[in-house]
């Protein structure tokens, strides 16, 4: 497989589609609803307890933007860093060699289980059916993403993979499902959330337990110290990152940052962003490894899978900034009615609209910038303060463009917009052009609007109301009654004379 066919779900419809199927989903857009609005709540509560939290952002996206534009030498730093601390560095050009390394890793271990720390960067290349395909079996630990493998299903949200879910269909999906994968749930289980936590924490413990090998994401890692950093809020990553004797954290080249004490800003704007928390429960913290403490074999994987690529873009890149704290999915319009699903790749929301796309291809997503309003309510939220706006309408003339450049003949909106261009730079052609309108707006108009409109044109009308033309132009009234002020003043001033 290829980073795009990773990256972007196979044989998901476009999202204008697979939106349209969503929003017919009552269920679903109930769930978002509710889940997207109490953690806005909470997001605004926490971070209007921070009297510098703009300052917070401002000094976060300075950092990001210094580390992306010498990302190179940060990256050879953390390399040194780690294998002075006893780690092992691997580089990956692409999902199939992130994937080819951590199998191997696996095998040389003679295990064929491995636990997981929830992770995006493992999601992207597919590491979960690689193993597969290898014979060895991955278990997802966060609880969210535990639902989400029981029920083969896919994830929905960043932060919260399962949000597209109710609590009875998680006590069917466990009821179902945990006696193929491990223990199996209690007979008596209900919809309580207490219950299904408890049944996911016994069904867990044993694998934590009997677990040789681990595998993480990463949230953050500094290039001086070698130190790697994964925040949670459940401890099934602290139970992953500390008990197996094998540890292999796949991580974005992105993930970099520059120093240690860097880490006193995005620790503060990661969890009220995120969680609506001040600090996330679970904070670890490792460097290489330590005699008889942890893990006694780290391997770190850094993944590229398009991302130097994006680089080179210089409006586009800003969204390697991300922290993958999901604040921009929480406040958007589109994503609380479509869910996550629709954008049919593994980063949805805002955030996925402008990076998908430039991870795999523009044309390989072509619709993923034009799922926005462009209300910018995710620059808003965004700790760092990427521009999503400007870049969803980057990537919309690089989309048309890619369309342009793959068509034998030219769009209707191309031809549409050619004559628009031969009319706006002739006065006559306009002129004539706004008394055919005006004309044409008398016959089909009715209360001051058109109705369908024909050919082309019926993709506006349908979802758009059409003002009907005015019986006179700007011109043709500016003609008119400079005209009869003209007049008025000659024959005022005769009359004097």
């Amino acid at each position: 497989m290829s980073g795009a066919d990773n990256v972007v779900w196979l044989g998901t419809p476009p999202f204008p589609e697979a939106a349209r199927t969503a929003l017919a989903d009552t269920r679903l857009r109930t769930n978002l609803r509710r889940a997207t609005g109490t953690i806005r709540d909470k997001r605004l509560a926490v971070t209007a307890e921070l009297e510098d939290w703009e300052e917070l952002r401002e000094r976060a996206a300075v950092v990001k933007r210094h580390t992306l534009r010498h990302l190179d030498h940060h990256l050879v730093r953390l390399e040194k860093a780690v294998t002075a601390a006893g780690g092992v560095v691997h580089w990956a050009a692409d999902a199939a060699d992130a994937n080819r390394i951590v199998t191997a890793l696996v095998k040389q271990t003679g295990e064929d289980e491995v636990v997981k720390v929830k992770s995006m960067a493992t999601q992207e290349i597919g590491l979960n059916e690689a193993l597969a395909d290898a014979g060895i079996r991955a278990y997802e630990t966060d609880l969210a993403e535990l639902i989400v493998q029981l029920g083969g299903d896919r994830p929905s949200h960043i932060l919260v993979p399962a949000i597209h879910r109710g609590r009875s269909e998680i006590r069917e999906i466990f009821r179902r499902e945990m006696g193929e994968w491990g223990r199996p749930a209690p007979d008596e289980l209900t919809d309580d959330p207490r219950d299904l936590a408890e049944a996911a924490r016994l069904h867990l413990r044993e694998k934590f337990l009997r677990a040789k090998v681990a595998v993480s994401g990463a949230n953050f890692a500094a290039a001086d110290t070698g130190t790697v950093v994964v925040v949670e809020s459940e401890g099934n990553g602290r139970m992953c990152l500390t008990l197996p004797e094998t540890l292999i954290t796949v991580m974005g080249i992105e993930k970099v940052l520059p120093s240690f004490s860097d880490l006193d800003v995005f620790l503060q704007l990661l969890p009220r962003s995120s969680t609506g928390e001040r600090m996330n429960p679970y904070t670890s913290l490792w460097t290489g490894v330590t005699n008889g403490d942890g893990p006694q074999n780290f391997h770190l994987i850094l993944l590229d899978n398009g991302r130097t690529a994006t680089l080179t873009d210089e409006v586009g890149r800003q969204a390697l900034s991300c922290i993958r704290c999901s604040a921009c999915l929480n406040v958007c319009p589109v994503y609380e009615r479509t869910g996550g699903h629709a954008y049919g790749s593994v980063y949805p929301g805002p955030i996925g609209a402008v990076l998908t796309p430039q991870l795999v291809g523009v044309e390989n997503a072509a619709s993923l910038p034009f799922a926005s309003t462009l209300c910018g309510a995710c620059y808003d939220a965004c700790p760092v303060k990427i521009n999503i706006p400007e870049v969803l309408v980057h990537l919309r003339a690089e989309a048309v463009e890619a369309e342009r450049r793959d068509r034998l003949l030219p769009t209707t909106e191309a031809l549409a917009m050619k004559a628009a261009g031969a009319v706006l730079s002739s006065p006559g052609r306009l002129a004539a052009a706004q008394r055919l309108a005006a004309l044409g707006g008398r016959l089909v108009g009715r209360g001051g609007r058109i109705g369908a409109l024909p050919g082309p044109f019926a993709g506006w009308s349908a979802t758009r109301d059409t003002p009907a033309p005015p019986q006179e132009s700007l011109r043709a009234w500016w003609r008119r009654t400079r005209t009869r002020r003209r007049q008025d003043s000659r024959t005022t001033a005769e009359g004097e004379g």
